[in-house]
């Protein structure tokens, strides 16, 4: 074997990214419902962080702001991309920006991706990712997937979840004995609907769950038709969590290898997701645009975010800062010794949280405050209020979540909280007015759009 240059301050990295899980969905977040052992396993061999927030509860601009560290008003991704996945029509809508994985691979990580892409022209591979194995479009049936491998068309016979995992495996093989350090994004489609074509016996493992976790709330007025689909459906809960159940087998398959391979404590391993999600909770299924005006409830922007690297990272920790997913970005690279290349001169709104991650809260920045947006809906959140303004004309929220952490009751306008309102709108206002490239302002969105268009901001 060839002299490592791999070490615990310039490791490894397995990006373990899932679709459509909010915290709620993993047994270490306090479910006692549903079965997710391994991401349990992580979280007891690392950091759990209690308060992680996405910047916008739909995938594809919230994995963009991950990568990039930018917000959707800066990369200019504001919604699911519908059409520019692949054909003559492909485009790369990140194509003007610094991903971390550029950084990375301009020093010496070996990067790849296998799984879901989902940010434009999935036949091209970008942003310093020389192995692409993507899903053509971004998610669908969870057997016979449309892959893109050696830049073809395959059509994969099996459940995806395993096939994701299995490219993961080989990528995880051919690069063991490798001098530098590799960086490996596995990004499954799970949980993401359709929630059948799972693996039967996971399924029917669910059959006399109670489902207590998931109380099917009288219809929300703003749901759209995803809820009436699956409101009260006993198939749907036990589909969605059977699509984590055998999700989570994987993630075991990914940590066993690496433990296998000898290469754990030189490893860093996050697990998170790109947006949260409702399975009837507050009476919707979905997450940001589960609604109608588009909502900013706990459910939609909060998922789990577990890092783990025994050796360098505490066992068993769970952090109690707010971190959002434009802190990624500059929190990664400066874990790995890399934090004097992160692109500061794009104008980044993070920060990094590295004092965390390393189980030290108290020397972290003290940044009390999150922001989030999908198109012209936008949020402040405090540990004590969150303020949520949908452009131009409302319904605007305010939420006193010491008092009312469940967002029951909406205290806009009321008059013993004028003034707390005030000062969140103008905070709001003046951390976009910061960050906002005025071509591609959210606030152009409709309410209704669904979907990226090809050009400009989603109309």
């Amino acid at each position: 074997m060839a002299q490592q240059r791999v070490t615990p301050e310039r490791p490894n990295i397995i990006y373990i990214l899932t679709d459509d899980q909010g915290p709620w969905a993993a047994g270490c977040y306090g479910n006692s419902e549903i079965r997710t052992p391994n991401i349990d396993r992580l979280a007891h061999t690392g950091v759990r962080f209690a308060n992680f927030y996405v910047a916008c509860p739909v995938c594809s601009p919230s994995r963009a702001t991950f990568l990039t560290g930018r917000i959707n008003s800066q990369h200019g991704v504001h919604d699911w991309i519908h059409e520019g996945n692949s054909g003559e029509g492909a485009v790369e809508f990140l194509a003007d920006e610094v991903a971390y994985t550029d950084v990375l691979a301009g020093n010496g990580y070996h990067c790849g991706i296998s799984g879901k892409w989902h940010m434009g022209d999935s036949f091209r591979p970008q942003h310093g990712l020389d192995f692409w194995y993507v899903h053509e479009r971004g998610g669908g049936d969870y057997n016979a997937a449309p892959m893109i491998r050696d830049g073809e068309l395959v059509i994969e016979e099996g459940y995806i979840t395993d096939i994701i995992t299995d490219e993961a495996l080989g990528y995880l093989d051919n690069h063991a004995a490798d001098s530098d350090p590799f960086y490996l994004s596995v990004h499954y489609t799970a949980p993401h609907s359709p929630w059948t074509g799972h693996p039967q016996d996971v399924v029917d493992s669910y059959d006399d769950c109670a489902f207590d976790t998931c109380p099917q709330e009288p219809r929300h007025p703003w749901a759209i038709s995803l809820t009436d689909n699956c409101l009260n459906n006993r198939e749907m809960l036990k589909g969605y969590f059977a699509a984590v159940t055998a999700m989570d087998t994987n993630v075991g398959r990914i940590i066993d290898r690496v433990e296998e391979l000898g290469l754990r404590e030189n490893t860093l391993i996050v697990f998170c997701s790109d947006n949260g999600f409702s399975c009837g909770h507050h009476g919707f299924w979905g997450k940001g645009n589960g609604t109608c005006p588009r909502n900013m409830y706990e459910n939609s922007i909060t998922v789990p975010f577990v890092v783990s690297h025994p050796g360098r990272i505490p066992q068993g920790h769970v952090s109690n800062v707010m971190m959002a997913t434009y802190d990624f970005m500059p929190t990664l690279l400066d874990y790995v010794g890399l934090g004097e290349c992160t692109p500061w001169e794009q104008n980044l709104p993070g920060t990094s949280f590295m004092p965390s991650w390393l189980g030290d809260d108290r020397n972290c920045p003290e940044v009390v405050v999150v922001y989030d947006e999908y198109g012209p809906v936008r949020m402040i959140r405090t540990r004590e209020y969150k303020y949520v303004q949908r452009h131009p004309d409302g319904p605007n929220d305010l939420w006193d979540l010491v008092n009312d952490p469940d967002e029951r009751e909406n205290r806009i306008g009321d008059p013993a909280l004028a003034g707390t309102e005030s000062d969140l709108r103008a905070a709001l206002s003046d951390w976009f007015a910061r960050y906002v490239v005025p071509e591609r302002d959210g606030n152009h969105v409709t309410h209704d759009a669904m979907g990226q268009p090809v050009t400009g901001p989603a109309q």
